[in-house]
């Protein structure tokens, strides 16, 4: 509530606020009404304490204090300030394993922006920063309606076994806004953090109340993510003319997306935590690699990542600073670094290159080729996978190729939906699925071996591998497609008319050149495969290299804990 800085005692939030520099906390969600709040509010310090601190109403004293006056008991007149169940029930002899459980009363969800953000946003004037921020408003808003409406589910029966969506989507949110990193030298770091209460009404005529299901909520955290990436992304591309291109941090990994334009050379200058991070996590790699034989896969890596950030977390400082002061050490600094024209030209170079972006980058979605790179790439990455996984991949895949150009509503959603429907096939229980290769392979079962290389094979980053992937099949349905179309035209048939509305052919060839290249490369990768198996050699040989794309991949942001140059959500 008062950044990274320290509230002496006995001083009033507000004051320590003011002193450390950061603006007061406010109230967002759809459920504030429930408890006689309203969107912007500040959040007091005993409404916070109240709510997430004991599970209670946010006027809770009053409550208390008028049923005291009614002529309730003291216990009474408690519990009916209290929303659901209170937290003493935790601590009772009489719970199942009541030493063992702690009350848990709200989620901290952090909401960054990548690094060019942070550059653009500490550099330029007054008036890119608080567009810079207003979009970032904007896009935790809309994210944040997303979880509540599309993914909140409230808890019921023997151990929350039973789910049920919330109340009218509505989610108790307050959101704390801070400006720097964790980094020894002051680095501007523009996040927030949204601390959600897990209070939430059923959905039964009562109104009553009941706990958020986590486990839900957390597992679609990366969905989540991404769709604040493409928020943020369109807003800042619909108010500032900037474009968005991306950047690859490590190689055969996700790349991330950045403003165009913006100096590279100022990232190493603003992510000084992310250097220190890196440095810890080639160390963790090296010695995952002379353990386990192999280079670590999405899941490894993903915990290889918390222990780099928790090896390099350095404390929080003691020493607040306001904001118009880190901006003017900020500048200072860059200006010491790289030079005065390089800093004081940053918004001119961006709304240049975002007319370079697009003056070669035409933002056209294509259902159909859309959902074939989706499921390729969640497929090589994770075999078995659920729905919420397609979904995180279509809003990287979005992000790519609009640049920042809004979507249509549930565009993502009907990508998704296309590949649950056309390419996938039930496994197991769980509501979990696979690609269906005959579906993506019909009546031609030898070129599946395109991809079963692709999942055993660890001579490359798993990344490229799902990108050479996608590159093959996007490559082969795009080739059977156009060849029906030009059937079609050529005969004037009312098909290939339907066809042509329905595919962009002139957005579609920009990238078919890319797309034949990649596909050669996977032809040459079946070959040596075949001829390996025909000369039985019985020496062992390693395994060829695959080839990495020499395209630039759709990429999104790979969410790693103690990463945050790459933005997102966590």
């Amino acid at each position: 509530m008062v950044g990274d800085g320290h509230r002496r005692a006995g001083k009033a939030l507000r004051d320590a606020q003011d002193e450390a520099g950061v603006p007061p906390g406010i109230w967002r969600g759809r459920g504030l009404d429930a408890v006689g709040l309203t969107a912007g509010d500040v959040v007091g310090e005993r409404q916070a304490e109240l709510l997430l601190g004991e599970g209670r109403h946010p006027d809770g004293d009053r409550i208390e204090r008028e049923r005291l006056q009614a002529g309730d008991d003291p216990a009474k007149a408690r519990r009916a300030s209290v929303l659901g169940r209170p937290i003493e029930h935790n601590r009772s002899p009489k719970t199942e394993k009541a030493k063992e459980r702690r009350p848990w009363l709200g989620m901290d969800l952090v909401f960054r922006p990548p690094p060019t953000v942070h550059i653009a946003w500490a550099l330029m004037g007054d008036e890119e920063r608080r567009v810079l921020e207003l979009c970032q408003d904007i896009s935790v808003d809309k994210t944040l309606g997303w979880l509540g409406e599309s993914v909140a589910q409230i808890r019921s029966g023997s151990g929350g076994k039973h789910r049920k969506p919330i109340r009218d989507g509505a989610l108790i949110v307050a959101v704390f806004r801070h400006y720097e990193s964790r980094a020894a030298e002051s680095k501007p770091l523009l996040h927030d953090h949204a601390v959600v209460s897990i209070r939430a009404r059923r959905p039964d005529d009562e109104g009553t109340w009941g706990n958020l299901s986590a486990d839900t909520l957390l597992a679609h955290i990366v969905a989540a993510d991404t769709l604040y990436l493409l928020f943020f992304m369109e807003e800042v591309s619909a108010r500032l003319g900037w474009a968005w291109e991306p950047r690859e941090v490590t190689p055969g990994r996700r790349p991330v997306m950045e403003i165009a334009g913006i100096d590279q050379r100022l990232i190493g200058w603003q992510s000084t935590r992310r250097q220190q991070i890196e440095e810890a996590l080639f160390v963790l790699t090296a010695e995952y690699v002379e353990e386990h034989g192999h280079e670590p896969g999405e899941r490894a890596a993903y915990y290889l990542g918390c222990r780099a950030a928790d090896r390099t977390r350095p404390p929080k400082r003691k020493e607040p600073r306001p904001l118009s002061e880190l901006r003017e050490r900020w500048r200072e600094s860059a200006i010491a670094k790289f030079g005065a024209d390089v800093v004081d030209r940053l918004a001119q170079r961006a709304r240049a290159a975002a007319a370079a972006v697009w003056a070669r980058v035409r933002p056209v979605v294509d259902v159909v080729l859309a959902a074939v790179d989706v499921v390729a790439v969640v497929y090589v990455m994770r075999g078995t996978f659920k729905r919420h996984h397609l979904l995180a991949e279509a809003r990287r895949y979005l992000s790519y190729v609009l640049r920042g150009q809004p979507h249509q509503p549930g565009l993502d959603e009907t990508i998704v939906q296309t590949v649950v429907d056309d390419y996938t096939r039930p496994v197991g229980r769980g509501r979990k699925m696979t690609a269906d290769l005959h579906a993506l392979y019909p009546r031609d079962t030898d070129n599946q071996a395109v991809l079963r290389p692709l999942i055993r094979t660890r001579t490359a980053p798993l990344y490229a591998r799902a990108r050479q992937a996608a590159g093959a099949l996007s490559a082969r349905v795009y080739g059977l497609r156009r060849a029906d179309l030009l059937d079609s035209l050529r005969t004037g048939g009312e098909s290939g008319h339907a066809l042509e509305q329905e595919t962009d052919v002139a957005a579609l060839e920009q990238t078919r050149a890319t797309i034949e290249a990649v596909a050669k490369m996977a032809a040459k990768l079946q070959d040596g495969i075949r001829e390996r198996a025909v000369a039985q050699d019985s020496r062992p040989k390693p395994a060829p290299p695959v080839p990495t794309p020499s395209h630039t991949p759709p990429p999104g942001v790979q969410q790693t804990p103690g990463r945050t140059p790459t933005g997102g959500l966590t």
